[in-house]
């Protein structure tokens, strides 16, 4: 689920220093589809873009009282649809490299998260959707098609792996501001 395009893409390793776009979609649309976590709505949406690549698209789901300066005290989903093809353990490994551009943790917790999320995420394809559910206090819980994949039981794992979207400090923070904006200021 990570947010840059480095992960493997159809068995092809991807350059990290290749430039990266994100296309803003419709914000807050209706997406036909109904909410991946009670109580929630559709804030914002974004296409991440990897030289001219479709690599996902990333929608966010929020509560009516949500505030992006405070992600993470407050349950809200991420989905994920992509375009292309990734390996659990490529993506596992981008999210962790992601994780520690935002926060300082110890080699050991990076191989035990990366472990955990590795196991918690399947193989993906074009059209696959990955939900990640934060739930404060808790973790993140990964969902396919409503079917529970895995959880990864860490409020901190939590906390870094959505700042990989949702932080100031992320490293595409135009795909930010598009999951951001239908809420107010943040």
């Amino acid at each position: 689920m990570s947010c840059s395009g480095s992960a493997q893409a159809q068995g092809q390793a991807l350059a990290v220093t290749e430039p990266v776009s994100v296309t803003a979609v419709a914000a807050a649309a209706d997406s036909g589809r109904p909410a991946p976590l009670a109580g929630t709505r559709l804030a914002g949406q974004g296409l991440l873009r990897f030289w001219g690549l479709e690599v996902y698209q990333a929608s966010l789901w929020v509560g009516p009282a949500f505030r992006p300066e405070s992600f993470a005290s407050q349950p809200f989903a991420l989905e994920l649809e992509y375009r292309r093809a990734f390996k659990a353990g490529a993506i596992a490994e981008r999210s962790i490299q992601e994780m520690r551009r935002l926060g300082s943790f110890s080699d050991s917790q990076a191989q035990r998260w990366q472990r955990a999320l590795q196991a918690a995420l399947p193989d993906v394809r074009p059209g696959d959707r990955i939900v990640g559910l934060h739930r404060p206090g808790l973790g993140a819980r990964f969902e396919q098609g409503g079917r529970l994949l895995g959880e990864v039981a860490d409020p901190e794992f939590a906390r870094l792996f959505f700042a990989i979207w949702l932080s100031p400090a992320t490293s595409e923070p135009t795909l930010r501001e598009a999951l951001l904006a239908g809420v107010g200021p943040g």
